[in-house]
């Protein structure tokens, strides 16, 4: 007797222990399905943070450090006499940029036309996600640019100041699916100082750019800058605007050709310039009465 009632104790001991354990497993199960799960970003709408002359709403991964090369080859209207544009004076930029955390960007830059020398910021304040509760991805996008040509070129009121610019943006961007992708970015552009009185010192545009992915590494990418005319804004008036200022949109057409390590660019373009203020400002190119310019870009990534 004593030995079944030692057996039945085991018994129930063991009975007990199995209970405690299922409902230990049951509230901890019931815990992880309670727990909210953690949206995923959506992958970036673009493969590189620039495209054409315009920041896209992409940032590398933190600690990673971007090299872009800009290169604008001279108008193509002489055709084979300087090899359509290719032997030309040309326009190029070189720049670096740094992410110090996922959604935050700064670079640095240099570029040959008035040797303006860039400093960028970028932040993403809203990240697309892949289930679409958050359907675009926001960015803010900064430019001082530092015009270093000699001081002669303010004449004797010259200031520090007067070599400023400035170039705000607000980049709206969504990835669609895996193959197409775009981007709408209002922008603000300011000079603090002008060489010709007769230019406006502020200038909004809208600026577009898209992508059409068609193989794993191969995209059409489009663009648009298109200053605005308010005459609000404006420091002339209606008649020096008409007869001065013959402002036309950017207008860039391209192929990309990406890794997960460089971007390629090769593209036609109405501008010559580069910086995105300098674009808004005086470009008088037309793209479709044939102004054009050949354009490379190339980008390369490197993880720290």
């Amino acid at each position: 007797m004593k030995k079944i009632y030692r057996l039945q104790g085991i018994v129930v001991i063991l009975l007990a222990s199995l209970l405690i354990t299922s409902n230990a497993s049951a509230q901890e199960n019931d815990s992880i399905a309670e727990a909210p799960q953690k949206e995923r970003p959506a992958r970036p709408a673009f493969e590189s943070g620039l495209v054409f002359d315009n920041a896209t709403s992409t940032i590398q991964p933190s600690n990673t450090l971007e090299m872009v090369i800009q290169h604008r080859f001279g108008t193509m209207d002489n055709g084979i006499s300087d090899v359509f544009g290719i032997m030309a004076p040309s326009t190029i930029r070189l720049g670096f940029n740094y992410s110090i955390l996922d959604n935050l960007m700064i670079g640095i830059g240099s570029s040959n036309n008035h040797k303006m020398q860039d400093i960028q910021l970028k932040c993403n304040i809203l990240q697309q996600t892949r289930s679409n509760s958050i359907p675009l991805t926001i960015s803010l996008y900064e430019v001082i640019g530092i015009d270093a040509m000699a001081e002669t070129k303010w004449g004797p009121d010259y200031k520090f100041a007067n070599r400023l610019s400035y170039f705000s943006q607000v980049i709206f961007a969504r990835r669609f699916n895996d193959n197409f992708s775009f981007q709408v970015a209002p922008s603000f552009a300011h000079y603090n100082a002008h060489i010709v009185d007769t230019l406006d010192h502020d200038r909004i545009a809208i600026s577009f750019a898209g992508r059409y992915k068609f193989s794993p590494q191969s995209s059409i990418i489009i663009g648009g800058d298109f200053p605005l005319k308010i005459q609000s804004i404006s420091e002339q008036n209606e008649a020096v605007n008409e007869g001065i200022e013959n402002i036309k949109p950017n207008i860039s057409i391209g192929l990309e050709v990406s890794t997960s390590t460089h971007a390629f660019h090769i593209y036609l373009g109405s501008s010559r310039l580069i910086q995105p203020q300098e674009n808004i400002m005086f470009n008088e190119n037309d793209f479709f009465d044939g102004t054009i310019f050949l354009g490379m870009n190339i980008t390369r990534l490197w993880g720290f």
